[in-house]
This record gives structure tokens, C-alpha cells and sequence, in this order.
């Protein structure tokens, strides 16, 4: 592949992909080759003005200042926001991290030991942060692209935690098998429930958020990422939402500081601005479905049903990663190659939904390969 494969066995020679997973976004390959990014799954308008207003207010204060480990601010203004959405929580459930990545294996350092149970395809980072921990992984391949509660069920009476991506990368599809699994699991097992995309869902599916079954069920984690939903990607920030007495045990290990001041009050403000996450909602629902139309008219490609922001394309002739050189080659398009997911092969990709103009140029780009 273009700069990446080259670039990956040079970091391979020295070792430092070691127990690693491939990421997409523009640095996976020659940045200076990607005119657009579809393989960033990020929130298509970017970050909000808003937002944006804030920062170059506050820039030079926050960046000469040492940021505040408690993420108060940002703290209170999350539990505001999820009270507007009627989902009830307390200061000391919520924990933060620079980004979702570095909670995931925050979780594993805090319960995982021995055996982890992993569904197939999903999001690498569970298995790297397990490996770390030198646990086993036990892979549960997806039945009719959900999750196989009754296999999950099955394996998790061996293991320490389950992890469960909803809506689940790359598919992009939400389970309707996660309570049956945590109703069905040991409670001393711990459960990852990772919703980083779940605020650019469409507003008919967000009764399903486990944040309001923390109480209820007391050995899950939610997990949510601000990069995702508010384009704060470069800042990185998430957080994660949790009974009380599991998030002692994440506090206990997190890194002082482990969050930056811009990110921390970036945060606070996206969180404020309803109007922005409305339109983004709006624009994705309606550019995934022309998308998915007009996939119906090509021979070469088919998407599956999608609930978020990216679908999962299926190649009838080419391989995954010769549409991946193709594109980036003659369209400066960037998308993410699905053979480096584990329970995937070579005949998958995943396009994030992007602007109208950006999905056309996509579109034609695309049809040009469809013979």
C-alpha cells in the first residue's frame, strides 16, 4: 500500500508495533497525499464555532497554566449535559481521559488479569490494552453482524471483562444483545460498554445509552468520546461513566494531569452548544442515507445498514486495499483498509459521512472503479 506498508515495516524493524493495532487518519499514510479523510471517523463539521471562539480567547492563559485533575469544569458541565438528556449522574461516577483510547486501557490496567472476551470485527484497542496485561483473548465472532450474546455469555464464565463497542466499529450497527449479556454474566465480571459514537446517532435510538443502567448494573463501564461527536480529535479528550465503586478503582489509576487545559475547556463549551450537535445529527442521517442509495446503483460495491456516522462497504471485485492505493492515488481520498480488523478479510472498507461535496467527489471516485 502507498507509504503505509513501508511505513509500518519500518516501525516493525524497530519494534515499536509490537502488540499494536493499525488506526487510520492521515498519518497512517503520506499526509501530503490526502486532499480528504474518510477513514476518521469524526463528526463531519468539525469543530464548532463556539468552541472554536473560546480557545482563541482563552489560549495563551490556559497553554502557560497547569490544568486542573479533576476536570472540574468540564465534570460539570458533562452532568448538565446528560441531565438534559435525562440521564442522571453523580460527580464521582465520571472519570476523563486524553481521549477514549487512553480509558480503554485504563479499564484493562484496573480489571483485567487473565481472560477478556472480545467480539469480531471491532475496535483494536480493546486487545492491545488486554495483551498489555498479558491476558488471553478469547474472540467471539458477530452473528448476522451483532453481537452472539448466548457465545459471550459463554466465554465470560472463564474471563475478567467483556468488551462491547455500541454503535460497533467498523459495522456501525447498535447491538440489540447487550442486556441480555450483562443480565446473563457473573456481576463480578467487568463489563466495557464503548458509545464514543453514540451522541452522532439519530435521536429515535438514544433511549438505548447504558449511562442510565450504572446503578442498575454495577459492573459496567460506559465509555464516550468527545473526538468523535464535537471534531475535538486533536485535543483528545473522552470520558467514561461508571458506579461509584468502580470509578474509585479507574481514578486510582489514572495520571496526574492526564488531561490538558484546552481539551478540558474545549469540552465544557462543545458540550453547551445543543444547536451544533442537532445540525451534525441531522446532516449525517441525511448524507448516510443518500450514500447508502447510491451504493444500491453499483455492481462493484455494496454498504450494510449503518445507525452512525461511517458504513461499512463491501467490494465485489477489488481488494480492500487496492481500493484503498486507487483511491488515494488518482483522488488524493483517503479510507480505511477493514483487512487489519481481526474477523474481516479483504473484501471491506469503512467511509466516514462526510459534507455533500466531500461524499460526491467520494461517490465519483468510486464509480470509476465500478466496472
Amino acid at each position: 500500500m502507498i507509504f503505509e506498508k513501508n511505513f509500518t515495516l519500518c516501525l516493525d524493524k524497530r519494534g515499536q508495533l509490537k502488540n499494536q493495532c493499525f488506526h487510520g487518519g492521515i498519518y497512517s499514510v503520506d499526509p501530503s497525499l490526502v486532499k480528504i479523510d474518510f477513514s476518521s471517523n469524526i463528526n463531519p463539521l468539525g469543530i464548532s464555532k463556539k468552541v472554536l471562539a473560546v480557545i482563541k480567547k482563552n489560549f495563551v492563559k490556559i497553554s502557560s497554566e497547569y490544568p486542573d485533575p479533576e476536570c472540574t469544569d468540564f465534570k460539570r458541565s458533562l452532568i448538565d449535559h446528560l441531565n438534559h438528556l435525562n440521564e442522571d449522574v453523580s460527580f464521582d461516577c465520571i472519570s476523563v481521559g486524553n481521549g477514549a483510547n487512553e480509558l480503554i486501557h485504563n479499564f484493562a490496567q484496573s480489571f483485567v488479569k487473565n481472560e477478556v472476551v472480545i467480539p469480531i470485527p471491532t475496535y483494536c484497542e480493546y486487545q492491545v490494552a488486554s495483551k498489555r496485561m498479558g491476558a488471553k483473548i478469547n474472540s467471539v465472532e458477530l452473528k448476522n453482524w451483532d453481537f452472539d450474546a448466548d457465545e459471550i455469555i459463554h466465554e465470560s464464565k472463564r474471563s475478567d471483562a467483556i468488551f462491547l463497542c455500541n454503535p460497533n466499529n467498523p459495522t456501525g450497527l447498535l447491538s440489540k444483545s447487550i442486556t441480555k449479556i450483562i443480565e446473563n454474566t457473573d456481576s463480578s465480571k467487568k463489563i466495557l460498554i464503548d458509545e464514543s459514537f453514540f451522541d452522532l446517532i439519530d435521536a429515535k435510538h438514544k433511549t438505548t445509552s447504558f449511562i442510565g443502567k450504572i446503578n442498575e448494573f454495577k459492573n459496567i463501564v460506559v465509555l464516550r468520546s468527545m473526538t468523535k461527536s464535537f471534531g475535538l480529535a486533536g485535543l483528545r479528550l473522552g470520558y467514561c461513566v461508571s458506579h461509584q465503586s468502580i470509578s474509585k478503582k479507574l481514578l486510582a489509576n489514572r495520571i496526574y494531569w492526564n488531561v490538558n487545559g484546552l481539551a478540558q475547556l474545549a469540552g465544557a463549551i462543545a458540550l453547551t452548544d445543543r444547536t451544533y450537535l442537532r445540525e451534525a445529527i441531522k446532516l449525517i442521517k441525511m448524507e448516510r442515507e443518500f450514500l447508502q442509495n447510491q451504493f444500491r446503483h453499483m455492481s462493484s460495491f455494496s454498504c450494510l445498514p449503518s445507525d452512525v456516522n461511517y458504513l461499512l462497504i463491501k467490494s465485489k471485485k477489488l481488494s480492500s486495499n487496492k481500493i484503498h492505493d486507487l483511491l488515494l492515488k488518482n483522488s488524493g481520498i483517503l479510507v480505511r483498509d477493514c483487512s487489519t480488523f481481526k474477523g474481516l478479510d479483504k473484501k471491506y472498507i469503512r467511509i466516514a459521512v462526510k459534507l455533500h461535496k466531500d461524499n460526491l467527489l467520494l461517490l465519483r471516485s468510486l464509480k470509476m472503479l465500478d466496472h
